[in-house]
């Protein structure tokens, strides 16, 4: 009965733990894998850092902006949107889709008796029991309260713009339109000054710090829409079946609209970010590279000092697959630790990665993540699995290859050559 032989047997897992575990005489040897290590680890922990910032920025962002915007978009079409009511009744009759929000929007400009300057802003007017339901908004009242929000004659403003302001619960804000009242003499912009009955925070600056929410019909009477709706935001239950749900909801209306979506408003933004993101995973994939580049040289160096060993291997009966699997096992370690331990530091990091930049903040008196410039208030991070076990795996590989020739090179040597001067 033959026995199937094991692929690595013990003595070639012996001698190549040997083999990592140089004398003095060899330190060079164990200097470049201790390189060759701490590159593998610090690539792949900075692969699954960095892939995990991407993935929380654009879910994060996309969060922010969809909550507030809504996933699909009705403006009226060769008439007026009188009939907003009916048209949001019957677009939120459709399965699959979760609200249908009519508003008034209008660009401003809001100012306070308790800031020099003034800000940009836009104001929303929209039904105090919508507002309540709003994804962005509900949930996230700082201050105040939208109970009565209907009949309060007041507003809600995002946290940012409360900041720029120096505005609280309670003070008033002063809001100006260029689409004001029409005179013998032209328009005349409209100023009105509004109580704040509630201050929000989204977590997104650039929203906090522009949106100013109006009862509609206040928003109505100040940007002269009478009896009308700017437009109907509508939210789905999955954002992914939008095709889908755009034919229902277009027959569902009953009447001609101009209908937008989300990914038409933001795709610039959002290709930008995927461009990033793949060219971040390019860019850093040359530290796992070089780090593999590492192995190479180092074994090929090892290869090199052992020749006299590997010879008299070969003269006491090891085969060259056997040579070959032993300097395999060798380089394929130092990548399979580096790796595990790459993932580890990644897996540590991206965790804590806010703790981290807010230590950091602290340490160093600066701000490694300006609100103003990333849109969010806090640095995202969400580990997604795929992309975990694509780094793993792409740097197993990686490892695993740049053992092969050094591996060969010792395989193929000949012992006779080798002892000739011995």
């Amino acid at each position: 009965m033959t026995v199937a032989k094991r692929p690595f047997a013990l003595f070639e897992w012996i001698i190549a733990a040997r083999y990592l575990r140089a004398r003095r005489a060899e330190g060079y040897v164990s200097v470049i894998a201790g390189f060759s290590f701490f590159g593998i680890m610090l690539g792949v922990a900075t692969l699954i850092v960095v892939m995990s910032v991407m993935n929380g920025f654009h879910k994060e962002l996309l969060d922010k902006i969809v909550g507030i915007n809504g996933h699909i978009f009705l403006q009226a079409a060769d008439s007026p949107l009188t009939d907003y009511d009916i048209v949001a009744k019957r677009a939120a009759s459709v399965p699959g889709v979760d609200l249908a929000i009519p508003m008034v929007e209008g660009s401003a400009f809001a100012s306070s008796s308790f800031a020099q300057n003034g800000a940009g802003a836009l104001v929303r007017g929209v039904s105090g029991a919508d507002i309540k339901h709003l994804p962005g908004i509900a949930g996230h009242v700082k201050s105040g309260s939208l109970d009565g929000f209907e009949n309060s004659g007041g507003v809600a403003i995002g946290a940012r713009l409360a900041e720029n302001l120096n505005l609280r619960v309670g003070d008033k804000i002063k809001i100006i339109t260029a689409a004001g009242v029409e005179t013998p003499f032209g328009v005349v912009p409209r100023v009105k000054s509004y109580p704040v009955v509630a201050i929000f925070q989204i977590g997104m600056a650039e929203f906090d710090s522009i949106f100013v929410y109006l009862p509609l019909p206040e928003a109505q009477a100040f940007f002269n829409k009478d009896k009308q709706a700017s437009v109907i935001e509508i939210f789905l239950h999955d954002p992914e079946k939008i095709d889908a749900m755009r034919a229902a909801i277009q027959v569902a209306v009953k009447r001609p609209v101009i209908m937008t979506d989300w990914r038409e408003r933001n795709r610039t933004f959002f290709d930008a970010l995927n461009v990033e993101r793949n060219v971040m995973f390019i860019i850093l994939t040359l530290i796992v590279l070089v780090a593999a580049l590492n192995i190479i040289s180092g074994l090929i160096m090892l290869v090199k000092d052992k020749s006299h060993d590997i010879a008299i291997l070969r003269t006491m009966g090891a085969t060259r697959g056997a040579i070959m699997r032993i300097f395999l096992i060798t380089g394929a370690s130092i990548g399979m630790a580096g790796t595990f331990a790459g993932f580890l530091l990644g897996l540590a990091v991206a965790d804590n990665v806010e703790t981290i930049r807010q230590l950091l903040n602290r340490l160093l008196h600066a701000n490694f993540f300006p609100a103003e410039l990333y849109f969010l208030s806090q640095l995202p991070a969400i580990v997604d699995p795929r992309d975990v076990a694509s780094v793993v795996g792409m740097t197993l590989i990686l490892s695993i290859l740049a053992t092969i020739y050094p591996s060969w090179r010792a395989a193929r040597l000949d012992p006779v050559e080798a002892l000739r001067y011995e």
